[in-house]
């Protein structure tokens, strides 16, 4: 039954259209009822205007067919001009059935009672199904298009495949859908002009109060300080070392401390004891010895008294080795 009903067909698509129309007439029922109280009899004149109208709509629905289609057709544009001429027909049956339900609502109300809708209703719900894309009217339908010789392909027509659509339901779906887009649109360029606006009002407060604002600690990034190597380390290891230590003589003199030797400790200079191995430290004077302990270490002085010397100049005076 679903599948009959869903049939995703030119004549499926007619059918759900015929039944979308059967049960119209519950609603207009449920509200006459409620207006005239739930009384039956009404006046005669109306029951009449009613039962009258739904017979002449129902008489034109039996008499009334497509009309015949023009010689020398092709069978595509015969094809596509049957399927518009039968939808126009069904159409057409659903509007007569509707017709008495509208006229005898109307009657019911102005005679106080219920037998004039009663009356159109079982004259009206018959055409809404004789408007049913059943095998009897389509092949009498079919017939009166081809009185005039032109092949009416209208069974080719009607099982073209088409999407499965509801009369009101599927284009108000639509138009919903349409309008939830446009409002999701509309929200979100009003958000972003209200950031804009309050980006340009913190612009204008911050032009007016030119003092830094903070940011936020979370905002804040830290800088990474790249590592250096072995070398450079060690360089500037021993680099802060002897300023450190020429400081230290520098204060050493004002106070009177300890007091950092600023080159190497020689033992020719500070012991009278001679160097072994150095035959000019045993005989000769003190300059002499001086220098021949300088040649015997390589004619250069140690590498910590250069670095000190090339760093900051001490301010003190040398002290006095001689005896």
């Amino acid at each position: 039954m679903i599948n009959y009903v869903l049939e995703p067909t030119q004549e499926g698509q007619l059918r759900r259209r015929v039944l979308f129309w059967l049960p119209a007439p519950l609603p207009v029922l449920g509200l006459v009822a409620l207006l005239v109280g739930g009384a039956l009899s009404a006046s005669g004149w109306t029951i009449l205007l009613a039962a009258s109208v739904g017979v002449g709509t129902l008489l034109l629905a039996v008499i009334v067919q497509p009309t015949p289609l023009p010689e020398g057709l092709t069978p595509q544009v015969s094809a596509r001009r049957s399927l518009h001429r039968f939808r126009q027909f069904t159409g057409l049956r659903i509007a007569l059935a509707l017709v008495p339900v509208a006229i005898g609502a109307a009657a019911s109300l102005i005679g106080g009672g219920m037998y004039p809708l009663f009356a159109a209703l079982a004259l009206a719900w018959p055409q809404i199904l004789m408007a049913m894309p059943t095998f009897f009217t389509i092949t009498r339908a079919r017939r009166a298009m081809e009185a005039w010789g032109t092949t009416a392909y209208l069974w080719h027509a009607l099982s073209r495949p088409s999407k499965v659509t509801w009369p009101l339901v599927t284009s108000g779906r639509r138009i919903w859908r349409q309008w939830r887009e446009d409002r999701a649109k509309a929200r979100a360029v009003s958000r972003r002009e209200a950031e804009l606006r309050r980006s340009e009002q913190a612009e204008r407060d911050q032009a007016r109060d030119p003092e830094v604002v903070l940011p936020h600690p979370d905002q804040v990034t830290t800088a990474r300080i790249p590592s250096l190597s072995a070398g450079q380390d060690g360089d500037e290891a021993s680099e802060q070392q002897e300023q450190g230590e020429t400081a230290g003589d520098g204060e050493g003199a004002g106070v009177g401390g300890d007091e950092i030797e600023p080159t190497a400790k020689m033992p020719a200079l500070d012991e009278d004891t001679p160097a072994a191995g150095n035959p000019a430290a045993t005989t000769g004077t003190g300059s002499e010895r001086t220098s021949g302990t300088v040649l015997e270490r390589g004619g250069a002085l140690s590498q910590r008294v250069r670095r000190t010397r090339r760093g900051a100049q001490s301010t003190r005076r040398p002290h006095s080795h001689k005896p």
